[in-house]
């Protein structure tokens, strides 16, 4: 859902891997699972430090907090619980209580507890902040493009391209949020970001959800626009514009603002990026998911429609232009509805995690792109302004009068 998601060190943190993986960050995880390991063995440690005789004290060596042993004595634990969180499995590793002391763990970490492959995988997530990155610029390049071309003729100005110049807005915003949390969070390799807690990287988190709540709630708006247009033949276009500004922006505002003041009087913890199990991410990935859900009854009604008109009993058309027409109406509908997310939205949060990765950020971050293209780009009545537009260039610089080109409409309403 939420794109604000983010690579670094090897690892992905995403809070639509959280607006849909709502916990701790697999790496963070780690890190404060070990903390509260080596604070439990540090006490134990403490409580013994007094005692006297031969034989080992309680250790702590980073990983395993080895308990009091007698000279010459053989422990064997069982690989940490921390490794859970990215492979199970039943190794145990063992250390001799010797004169000089505990000897080195048998066999190593890495080889009883096979994690040392789960923890890194640097090359498979270099390569996806790669991809989302390279996706959210090249939409941000493109969506800018169809913007200017919208507001520059005035021709274009109408209720239905001024709904896509706001959609195209929360995709610049979304892109921009993404990046700008990146450079917040991880501007050096030595950051912390488990634990870092500033105005300006809680400011970075709040922003991205704003801008990817905006996006979800724009392309809520589409529906309802469209299938205002098919259903309705009286539509007071002032009012609903208004009705439309404040369900895609005002929404999202009043969320944000309120899952602020939960963060600030209950959880004020961290970066506001971490939401482990907490009750108060239903207040943005509520909404979300219901706008998402509304959205695809709403795209279940427009082929509904589209079907009926379409019948070859009501009208007389060849059935395999009708259905090619169908067909096309339907892929052009996904985009601009993101009927994907319904892919996972109402699955559990830890179902196939890599996938939903790939399908959420790699392919998400490259939505704009898609849908400034197939709506702008593509769209017949901007083709057919920027052709005029050059002819009169042409005419007004070399006296050239080309052969007249006269615009056809859309065969879309969308």
């Amino acid at each position: 859902m939420d794109n604000c998601m983010y690579v670094h060190s090897g690892k992905i943190s995403h809070p639509e891997v959280t607006s849909v993986l709502s916990s701790l960050h697999p790496e963070c995880e780690y890190i404060f699972q070990l903390a509260r390991d080596e604070q439990r063995c540090l006490s134990e440690i403490t409580e013994h430090g007094n005692l006297s005789g031969s034989g080992c004290l309680p250790a702590w060596d980073s990983v395993l907090c080895w308990p009091r042993a007698a000279l010459g004595d053989t422990i064997y634990l069982p690989c940490p619980p921390v490794f859970s969180l990215f492979k199970n499995n039943t190794g145990t590793v063992s250390r001799n209580c010797t004169a000089g002391g505990w000897s080195q763990p048998f066999p190593l970490y890495h080889e009883a507890c096979s994690v040392e492959d789960d923890i890194t995988e640097d090359s498979y997530f270099a390569t996806v902040k790669l991809i989302y990155t390279i996706g959210y610029g090249t939409s941000l390049l493109s969506l800018s493009v169809a913007v200017v071309i919208l507001l520059l003729f005035r021709r274009l100005h109408c209720a239905r391209n001024y709904i896509h110049m706001q959609l195209f807005l929360t995709f610049i915003l979304k892109s921009v949020s993404v990046f700008i949390k990146d450079a917040t969070l991880f501007a050096s390799d030595d950051t912390d970001h488990c634990t870092l807690s500033t105005a300006a990287c809680k400011a970075s988190v709040v922003f991205c959800h704003y801008c990817v709540m905006c996006n979800f709630f724009w392309l809520l708006v589409e529906a309802v626009y469209l299938n205002s247009l098919l259903v309705s033949t009286f539509l007071r276009m002032r009012r609903c514009l208004w009705s439309f500004a404040l369900l895609g922006w005002g929404v999202p505002l009043v969320c944000i603002v309120l899952w602020i003041c939960s963060r600030l009087f209950f959880e004020d913890t961290v970066c506001w990026d971490i939401n482990e199990n907490s009750p108060f991410w239903w207040i943005i990935k509520g909404p979300i998911t219901v706008s998402i859900g509304v959205n695809f009854l709403l795209f279940m009604n427009i082929i509904r429609i589209l079907v009926q008109k379409l019948n070859p009993r009501l009208i007389q058309f060849n059935n395999s232009a009708q259905y090619r027409r169908l067909t096309k109406s339907t892929l052009l509908l996904i985009p601009l509805f993101g009927t994907h997310y319904m892919v996972f939205s109402f699955l559990p949060d830890y179902f196939n995690v890599s996938l939903r990765i790939c399908v959420e950020l790699c392919l998400g971050s490259f939505q704009g792109l898609i849908v400034a293209v197939l709506y702008c780009f593509l769209n017949q009545e901007v083709q057919n302004e920027i052709r005029l537009r050059w002819i009169r260039y042409q005419e007004e610089s070399y006296a050239v009068v080309p052969v007249g080109v006269k615009g056809s409409q859309m065969d879309t309403p969308f």
